[in-house]
């Protein structure tokens, strides 16, 4: 089974990129971020024609999530991350999907820090630390999947004194991602590549992908039993590349 999270960066805007991505990748489950559309403007017909089934969780001109997946529709287990009742942002969605749950995220960026934005990160990740401890405790296979707005160590920028003032870099935000991972999850991309410069985000501006300026943001956490299984994990990172592209690139693992 092929999992994978991609921040699309406006769906409809980068709906041919993600349709030319799903066939030829074939992945069985997809996690997007940044639909950046309200719920009734999700292109639903063009995910069914791909041959997949999806639910979303959108927003207007922001924000917005959505679980895919292939030849089924994701059974919807939780729409929002819990923990404030007054948080309206569209940033978290669960579903099974072929007997495992998946935890579709998008961590807020947080800049500028310090700041009432800043604020808000660390109390969403303070939120999603209680909700994944939960669902560990559950002792299901479970994947949180999705931008995490986080590199967590140097080997995850490409130069590290550049961005120790910026929200996604910041001590407090990687020791909080630290601890998320600490409760027992499985980095998987890091897991697999222990000592590899593994991109998943390169700017739009001065070349970032040319130089191979690139961060990796989008991670994909694994519950201990299904850690197990996993037997690749990767970035296709050739994505990035094609033209009016997403400034992320897909970032899968396959379960054996």
């Amino acid at each position: 089974m092929k999992i994978a999270t991609f921040n699309v960066n406006g769906i409809n805007g980068r709906l041919p990129i993600l349709l030319r991505w799903l066939e030829e990748a074939k992945p069985d489950a997809v996690c997007l971020q940044e639909l950046k559309a309200p719920d009734e403007r999700f292109p639903t017909a063009a995910i069914e024609d791909a041959g997949y089934g999806a639910i979303w969780h959108g927003q207007k001109s922001w924000n917005g999530v959505a679980i895919l997946a292939r030849g089924t529709v994701p059974v919807e287990t939780r729409r929002g991350l819990p923990g404030d009742p007054a948080d309206q942002q569209s940033r978290y969605l669960e579903a099974a999907v072929n007997g495992i749950l998946i935890g579709c995220l998008y961590l807020p960026n947080g800049n500028p820090a310090p700041g009432p934005k800043f604020d808000y990160k660390l109390q969403w990740f303070e939120r999603l630390q209680a909700h994944a401890k939960g669902l560990l405790a559950s002792g299901l296979p479970i994947v949180l999947a999705g931008d995490y707005n986080v590199m967590p160590t140097d080997l995850d920028v490409y130069k590290p004194e550049r961005w120790v003032k910026d929200a996604l870099f910041r001590p407090e935000v990687r020791q909080a991602f630290g601890q998320l991972v600490a409760q027992g999850w499985t980095d998987a991309l890091r897991h697999m590549h222990p000592d590899e410069r593994v991109y998943t985000f390169w700017d739009y501006f001065r070349n970032a992908f040319g130089r191979d300026a690139g961060l990796r943001i989008d991670h994909l956490l694994l519950s201990p039993d299904l850690a197990k299984r996993m037997v690749e994990a990767g970035v296709d990172r050739h994505v990035r590349g094609w033209d009016k592209a997403s400034d992320h690139a897909p970032t899968w693992i396959k379960l054996g």
